[in-house]
């Protein structure tokens, strides 16, 4: 258990958080959410003792075993598997004792260790630990190569893995999904389900909290509310609240108009006068009821193309990859790949598997190998990349790179520009040293949308975005008339956007007839086998043949009936559980609400796991 008591927390001049007393039970999957600034990643520096609390206290059971992401990215000689047993220091100690006492033939040492590698789990450590870096990508002739040699957000990758491998009662996840792909994303949301131990997670991708949380916790204002249930749940409380609020506002506000009508009316009057001071003094005595204030809706829009041609760009039999000195290495080949004016593509596949490549070459970035590409003369292309915010000029303002577009544009035009953005103001003449990895990411998007492209080509651009700019973001894309190509682990805004999925996977690109949730049960019901590329070494670009698929079996008639009827029954059970907690008097008793939430959570895995082994029986039939 977790207790908060009148805790109260500031960095620096700033009280970030106050007053906050809730408390929070083991087994938990806590969803940590807020506007940027709010305090979240402090609080979880709070919780894991590196800062103290400027007020009240927060109390941790003893000996909490607590585990979470290291930030530093680590460059080390050590194989990447031995890094990631790393995280279980004690296993980790035994097997070293292991090979030390080989390594100088010792044989009662090694007989005494033997002896402790069975106490403390160390026989099948290992398994566990490539287990992990499988899970989240990393396919087993990569396991044996040193840290160092991966690139940043593979290390990343490695970081997370680590914490997972560490014993824990306590889980601190802090935007774990922001450098996976979605095929990782969708493991490790498997992975934590199944986690025993409480679990608190800070994330801006609505669809991983819905599908993992059982509670929210939400930061603003510098308050904290403790919410039973998942994200969807969290914001349908709030707007009820929200609704209530203002009514009780509203109703109080007329009450005191009332009350001071009467005084202004009678005050002066001698028979009134007791009224009149008996109405000053209730007036005064009245609870002050804070109005709603509309939360700062950010909305942003991408101007329409100044041309838009209705064939945009394609590639006819082409042949991605890079120049290498030995001569060249092919990622994609035979790629038939065409954009049309209205076109939404989402790009499905791991990382690594030529995804970003893909997108270069459409750019123009990278040049074919071979086959050709063509490109209308009136093509304009909105390219936002991985790189793309780091790309920002330091000590420069959002106007300064503006003015680097359209020299000859008039400030106030600029102005007006940034504004729709949200930098109002002195706002857009502020040094970008200063801002959010969020605002980088937004002026990075705005930038784009300066140059009215009729092509976009976004290779995840969530990454710093927080959950009310990634709603933004959807709804703006939803509007463009120009084609998208969208590559994001954000389930949310890639269902959103797009209306077709291409698949980019072992060498080819192919559309995938589904949705993301057809994605999802396909990738469980093959394991992942035939999907892992090598990850790309620190500078070097790698690639590994694909790891063939496992044979499948005739289907059983039987169990294929048996398996529907499980879905069936699971999705009733489900559609159940989300009615009752759409209506707001479920929430009057606390109890009932947390165990629906629990069953919502649990029946959400089960029919994940139902529908996976049905597709398997589809595909076996």
């Amino acid at each position: 258990m977790i207790a908060f008591k009148n805790f109260a927390l500031r960095r620096g001049e700033r009280l970030l958080l106050s007053e906050v007393d809730l408390t929070m039970h083991a087994g938990w999957r806590v969803g940590v959410v807020g506007r940027n600034g709010t305090g979240k990643s402090s609080l979880f520096a709070a919780v894991r003792g590196e800062v103290e609390a400027d007020k009240g206290d927060l109390d941790l059971p003893n000996r909490l075993r607590l585990a979470s992401i290291a930030q530093e990215m680590p460059s080390l000689p050590d194989p990447a598997l031995d890094f990631v047993l790393g995280g279980d220091a004690v296993v980790a100690a035994v097997l070293k004792a292991e090979a030390d006492a080989l390594a100088a033939e010792d044989w009662e040492a090694v007989a005494d260790v033997h002896l402790r590698m069975a106490e403390v789990g160390a026989y099948d450590a290992g398994a566990r630990a490539g287990k992990l870096l499988h899970g989240l990508g990393f396919p087993a002739e990569t396991h044996q190569r040193a840290v160092a040699t991966f690139s940043g957000g593979w290390r990343v990758r490695l970081n997370l893995a680590r914490a997972l491998m560490t014993p824990s009662d306590m889980l601190l996840l802090d935007e774990p999904t922001n450098h996976l792909d979605l095929d990782a994303v969708l493991w490790l949301e498997q992975w934590l389900l199944k986690y025993p131990g409480t679990l608190l997670l800070i994330s801006h991708d609505r669809e991983f909290l819905d599908n993992v949380c059982t509670h929210t916790l939400h930061l603003h204002g510098g308050k904290a509310k403790l919410y039973t249930g998942d994200y969807t749940s969290f914001e349908r409380q709030r707007s009820e609240q929200l609704r209530l609020q203002q009514i009780t506002h509203e109703k109080t506000q007329a009450e005191r108009a009332h009350l001071q009508k009467f005084i202004d009316r009678f005050k002066a009057s001698a028979a009134k006068a007791k009224q009149a001071q008996s109405r000053v003094k209730r007036l005064a005595k009245m609870a002050d009821t804070e109005a709603v204030r509309a939360e700062r809706e950010v909305r942003i829009d991408f101007p329409a193309p100044v041309k838009l041609p209705h064939a945009l760009l394609r590639i006819n039999h082409g042949t991605c990859g890079y120049p290498a000195a030995d001569g060249q290495v092919v990622i994609l080949d035979a790629v038939g790949f065409g954009l049309e004016a209205g076109d939404r593509i989402g790009l499905l596949g791991p990382n690594g598997a030529g995804k970003s490549t893909l997108v270069k070459t459409l750019v123009g970035e990278l040049p074919l190998l071979a086959g050709e590409r063509y490109a209308h003369p009136d093509l304009r292309i909105g390219y936002f990349a991985q790189h793309t915010v780091e790309s920002l000029v330091a000590g420069t303002s959002p106007i300064d790179h503006l003015r680097e577009l359209s020299p000859n544009v008039a400030v106030q035009d600029f102005r007006n520009f940034l504004g729709k953005w949200s930098f109002p103001g002195d706002r857009a003449f502020e040094s970008i040293d200063g801002f959010s990895g969020g605002e980088r990411a937004r002026l990075a998007l705005a930038l784009i949308a300066w140059l009215q492209p009729n092509v976009l080509l976004l290779d995840e651009p969530t990454n710093h975005l927080d959950l009310e700019m990634r709603e933004a973001l959807a709804e703006a894309l939803s509007d463009f008339p120009g084609a998208i190509v969208l590559v994001s682990h954000d389930r949310h805004l890639i269902g959103l956007v797009s209306d077709t999925f291409w698949r980019v996977s072992d060498g080819v690109v192919i559309p995938f007839d589904g949705d993301l949730d057809e994605y999802a049960a396909w990738l469980r019901a093959r394991g992942n086998s035939g999907e892992l590329r090598t990850p790309p070494a620190q500078p070097a670009v790698a690639a590994a043949a694909p790891v063939p698929a496992k044979g499948r079996a005739k289907a059983n008639p039987h169990k294929l009936q048996k398996a529907e009827a499980r879905v069936a029954e699971l999705e009733q059970a489900l559609a159940d559980i989300e009615r009752a907690l759409a209506d707001p008097s479920t929430y009057a008793d606390a109890a009932r609400a947390a165990t629906l939430g629990q069953q919502q959570a649990s029946l959400r895995a089960a029919l994940e796991t139902a529908e996976g082994e049905l597709l398997s029986l589809y595909d076996a039939a």
